[in-house]
C-alpha cells in the first residue's frame, strides 16, 4: 500500500490533482494519499492538511498582506510531512511554495521520492529554478511538449506525460454529437473570456466590451467564470448582451473570441474558435522595459501558450500598453471578416492539437509514478 502526499496551492492544481488521485486509486485501491490543496482532491480520497483558500495568494501586495497565514502553512505542511512520512511527495506547480517542500523533504525524509507533475513555467520565467528542481526530484513530469527539450539544455531529464488541456478539450468535443455541423450556422456571436478573477475581469471587461460593440451585426456572450457571482457582471452589460456559464459551448459556436491570457487561450484554439488575447498591466509602461530586458528574463518571445507552443504568432497578444480598444477591435475586425486570415489561424491550430497529441496525462503520471520502487 503506497502512501502520497500531494501540494496543490490553487484551484486549476487541485482539478489536476483529484484527476491523478483518482488513477492513483485506480492502479491500487488501497493508495493512501493526504497534502494540501482543495475540494477536488478531497472528493477525491485525499485526506487534507490545509485547504486551498488559505493558500492561494496572488500578488506581492496579497502576499504581505498574508505573510502570517503563509509561515503557518508552512509548518503545518512539515509537521504533516513528518507525521504521514509518505512514500511519495507530489508537487504539483505552486513554485514558490513546493521547491521549500522538496527542500525540507530531501532534508528529513530522504528515502521519500520527490514528482514535480505540472512543473513551473521556467521556460518563460525565473529559469534559475531548474537546478533547484532537478536537485530536490527524482522525476519531473511535463505537461508541454517542449518542456523535455528545455530542460536538456541545461542536462537535466523531463518526460512529456500529455497535456490535461488538451485531453479536456478533446473529451468535452468528442461529448458533444454532431456539434462541428451546426457550428457554421450558429456563429452570430463574439465570445467574451474576461478571466477567472474579479480583479482582472474589472479591468478588462470595459475594453473587451467596448471593441466587440463596434461590430453590431454580432451578439456578444460574456463567459462568467466558476466561482463569480453573476450579479458581478451585470453592471458591465447592456441590453441585448448576455451571460453565460457554458463557456466552451459558447466559445465552439463563436464567430471569434477575445481572451484575457492564459489558459482560456489555449482552450479557445483547442475548441477551434479565433481570437485576440489581452492582458492588463497596471504599469503598462513596464511591458516595453520587460521586452527590451527579455533575454536576461525570459526564454520565450510570447506571453500566451497558443504562441509559446506553436513557437511563432499565431493569434495577436494585446498586451499591457497595447490593450487599446481599437487595436483589439481591428484585429477583432479581420477575425470576423478575412476569410483567409481565419483559416490561416484554424490551420495553425490543429498544428498546435497534433503537438501536444492526446495522451490522458494524469494517466500517463501515475503510472510513472507507481512503476518506481
Amino acid at each position: 500500500m503506497a502512501k502520497y502526499f500531494i501540494i496543490a496551492g490553487e484551484a486549476s492544481g487541485d482539478l489536476h490533482a483529484a484527476k491523478l488521485i483518482e488513477q492513483l486509486r485506480r492502479r491500487d485501491p488501497q493508495t493512501q494519499c493526504s497534502g494540501l490543496g482543495g475540494d477536488r482532491m478531497e472528493a477525491a480520497g485525499c485526506r487534507l492538511h490545509q485547504h486551498i483558500r488559505n493558500m492561494a495568494f496572488m500578488g506581492f501586495v496579497a502576499v504581505l498582506k498574508n505573510l502570517k497565514q503563509i509561515r503557518r502553512n508552512f509548518r503545518i505542511a512539515e509537521q504533516a510531512l513528518l507525521s504521514d512520512q509518505p512514500d511519495a511527495l507530489i508537487l504539483i506547480d505552486y513554485p514558490s511554495f513546493n521547491l521549500r517542500m522538496a527542500e525540507f523533504c530531501r532534508k528529513h525524509l530522504p528515502k521519500t521520492k520527490i514528482y514535480y507533475y505540472i512543473p513551473p513555467k521556467i521556460w518563460a520565467w525565473k529559469r534559475r529554478r531548474i537546478h533547484a528542481i532537478s536537485r530536490l526530484c527524482d522525476e519531473v513530469l511535463g505537461i508541454f511538449p517542449f518542456e523535455p527539450a528545455f530542460y536538456a539544455k541545461y542536462g537535466y531529464r523531463c518526460t512529456y506525460v500529455g497535456n490535461p488541456t488538451a485531453e479536456e478539450m478533446a473529451l468535452h468535443k468528442s461529448q458533444i454529437p454532431n456539434q462541428k455541423s451546426k457550428i457554421k450556422n450558429q456563429q452570430s456571436h463574439i465570445a467574451i473570456l474576461p478571466g477567472s478573477r474579479p480583479s482582472e475581469i474589472s479591468h478588462c471587461l470595459t475594453k473587451m466590451l467596448e471593441a466587440a460593440r463596434r461590430f453590431p451585426n454580432y451578439g456578444i456572450v460574456v463567459c462568467a467564470a466558476p466561482g463569480i457571482d453573476d450579479a458581478f457582471y451585470t453592471g458591465y452589460l447592456r441590453e441585448g448582451e448576455s451571460l453565460t456559464r457554458d463557456t466552451y459551448g459558447t466559445v465552439m459556436t463563436a464567430r471569434a473570441a477575445i481572451v484575457n491570457s492564459g489558459t482560456a487561450t489555449l482552450e479557445t484554439a483547442l475548441l477551434g474558435c479565433p481570437q485576440v488575447a489581452v492582458y492588463h498591466l497596471a504599469l503598462s509602461w513596464a511591458i516595453n522595459i520587460l521586452r527590451w530586458m527579455q533575454p536576461l528574463f525570459f526564454s520565450v518571445r510570447y506571453f500566451t501558450l497558443v504562441n509559446i507552443i506553436a513557437g511563432k504568432e499565431v493569434i495577436k497578444e494585446c498586451i499591457a500598453n497595447e490593450f487599446k480598444v481599437d487595436l483589439v477591435s481591428a484585429e477583432l475586425g479581420r477575425l470576423l471578416e478575412d476569410e483567409e486570415y481565419r483559416k490561416k489561424m484554424l490551420a495553425e491550430y490543429e498544428h498546435i492539437d497534433s503537438l501536444l497529441g492526446t495522451q490522458p496525462a494524469a494517466e500517463r503520471a501515475a503510472q510513472i509514478i507507481t512503476s518506481k520502487p
